[in-house]
């Protein structure tokens, strides 16, 4: 997987953390570098400790679904991305309060990471993945993205959570339908 490939799942997979650091600004006061950063730290903190975790779990399983491994990426994915896709359609408010104590950071850091998890399953189970420089760019560009979506949120509102969560859902479908199409030799990028 190559660093355009990478920067477009980190891009992906920072949405939701992006769409939930919008509402977060969106109920704060104030919002200065302090609170852009904690926002920053704990989803981008999570973002790359998830598919570490996800990529042991991979590994550790990889003779056992080496041959499944694309149609498992491609179903992960597709599924994370549908999840997204829903969430983005839907018309229901989701309550966000602006607390920036450690249990609703952890609740909320965790809930935004589960997919990063299952893309680091994936990353387990493909050849060509390096597993440090994906972490340190999901991580990054999470971090960057969250700080952001909290000024961004406290000036403008959750006017743009929705696309942020459609946006990246349909990044993750595209990447797993990649993988899928690549495997069986029907693309070659």
């Amino acid at each position: 997987m190559g660093v355009i490939e990478l920067f477009i799942l980190a891009v992906g997979l920072a949405m939701d953390a992006f769409a939930v650091s919008i509402c977060k600004g969106l109920a704060m006061k104030k919002t200065g570098i302090k609170e852009c950063l904690i926002v920053g730290i704990w989803f981008g903190g999570f973002q790359a400790l998830m598919p570490l975790i996800g990529y042991f779990l991979g590994d550790a399983f990889e003779d056992y679904i080496t041959k499944f491994d694309h149609w498992i990426a491609f179903v992960l994915l597709c599924l994370i991305g549908g999840l997204m896709l829903k969430d983005a359609l839907s018309h229901e408010e989701e309550e966000t309060d602006g607390s920036l104590s450690f249990k609703t950071m952890l609740i909320m850091a965790i809930a935004t990471s589960i997919d990063a998890l299952a893309v680091g399953i994936s990353f387990g189970i493909l050849p060509d993945v390096n597993i440090v420089a994906a972490i340190s760019l999901i991580g990054i560009v999470t971090l960057v993205l969250c700080m952001l979506g909290v000024k961004l949120g406290n000036i403008f509102g959750s006017r743009y959570k929705s696309k942020a969560e459609l946006a990246g859902g349909i990044i993750l479908i595209l990447i797993g339908t990649k993988i899928l199409l690549e495997h069986l030799g029907v693309i070659n990028f």
